[in-house]
């Protein structure tokens, strides 16, 4: 018995012949590929697995006895995996970094800075967003940076191809800069330009007289002296290093002097007024010769304890001179003066030089000397870190 129709019998409109109800099961076809493949690679390209690779090299600070995979008190290129990353709404692939003070310091035995260990130091980041979970505030390809809170010293930082962040520590990266400028500003150079926005909302001004610049060479030093410079300021630069007062008067020192002046102890509450105000990135006793010697109603801007984090003054400055001391905190600045200065720091506090003279650049291999000759006092400019990208 022939029970299929024949193909003049039956078609799509037509499923019954003769008032016969046909006992025919369809024939079973997949649906078409654009219905089931299109959005199926849709979602594996909006929303992946994890982009953070098996493996990836960090640069790993072991400071005690049994964790990690290093002997204790090294540091040094390792291999880690995304489960070694801290939790946090956004992960960056990190193309960019820099070397600063504090990461010396979060880098040795005695720094006090590091909280964790092992520990992947590095307190800017300069990246690509390559995750986001939980965060509408970015997306994935978005350029950003961060730094400060506890980057670097309590949880994973930049020395790392990946790191991951809370979402509120994050700032897209500012039009005007590129993400290797950002990371030759850095911390320092943040640091810089916040002293300049403190010192000018306190009142000063570029016809105010001279201003006092400390630890001229370093990296905040540098850059403090390059905005204000830039600015009309008079500046005067103090170092301890008698080869580099060309290369300070090339940022716009109009003298430079050394570093025992601005140094020596004195029993005298007071001296000679010189400085309508100063950038100290040094402390101890060079922020006390720097309270004694400043004009009436003057300001110091201070963010450094390279000299020592003891004070001896008296209050003869603050109530004979009216003088202001002005603390620096990058670390846990608001959020959305953070954000402005970083704005600022891409147009009229732009450090000069960050694309050729201050800068220094490094690998991950090259970090165990950086940080050594940071934390030494012995840099000239700024450390520039190549991480991925």
């Amino acid at each position: 018995m022939n029970w299929l129709p024949n193909s003049s019998s039956f078609s799509a409109s037509n499923r019954f012949t003769g008032g016969t109800r046909l006992c025919i099961r369809p024939l079973r076809t997949r649906p078409s590929a654009p219905v089931v493949t299109a959005p199926t690679r849709h979602t594996f390209d909006k929303e992946p697995m994890s982009a953070v690779p098996a493996s990836f090299s960090a640069f790993l600070v072991t400071k005690k006895s049994g964790e990690g995979d290093a002997a204790p008190g090294t540091r040094g290129v390792r291999e880690l995996s995304a489960m070694d990353l801290p939790a946090g709404e956004v992960t960056v692939r990190v193309h960019w970094s820099s070397v600063n003070f504090k990461d010396a310091l979060a880098s040795t035995q005695d720094g006090g800075v590091a909280r964790i260990s092992p520990l992947v130091p590095g307190v800017d980041v300069g990246g690509e967003v390559v995750e986001v979970n939980g965060t509408a505030d970015f997306n994935v390809g978005d350029l950003v940076i961060a730094h400060g809170y506890d980057i670097g010293t309590g949880r994973h930082g930049a020395y790392s191809e990946y790191c991951r962040l809370a979402a509120s520590t994050v700032v897209p990266l500012p039009a005007g800069l590129t993400l290797r400028q950002a990371m030759a500003i850095g911390t320092a150079g943040f640091t810089a330009a916040q002293s300049v926005h403190a010192l000018e909302r306190h009142g000063i001004t570029n016809g105010n007289g001279p201003v006092l610049v400390t630890g001229a060479t370093g990296g905040v030093g540098s850059a403090a002296l390059s905005i204000l410079a830039q600015r009309g300021y008079e500046v005067v630069a103090s170092t301890g290093k008698a080869g580099e007062h060309e290369f300070l008067k090339s940022l716009g020192a109009s003298e430079v002097i050394d570093r025992t002046e601005t140094s020596a102890e004195s029993q005298r509450p007071l001296e000679k007024e010189r400085w309508a105000a100063a950038v100290d990135c040094v402390g101890g006793s060079t922020l006390a010769y720097v309270l004694r010697t400043l004009k009436h109603s003057g300001a110091v801007a201070a963010s450094g304890l390279t000299g020592g984090s003891g004070l001896n003054t008296t209050v003869l400055p603050f109530i004979l001179r009216n003088v202001a001391l002005l603390g620096i905190d990058s670390v846990m600045i608001d959020m959305d003066l953070r954000r402005a200065i970083w704005r600022r720091c891409a147009t009229d506090l732009r450090p000069a030089g960050i694309d050729d003279e201050l800068i220094t650049e490094i690998g991950l291999s090259g970090l165990d000397a950086a940080l050594t000759t940071v934390k030494a006092g012995g840099a000239r400019g700024r450390y520039l870190v190549r991480v991925g990208g």
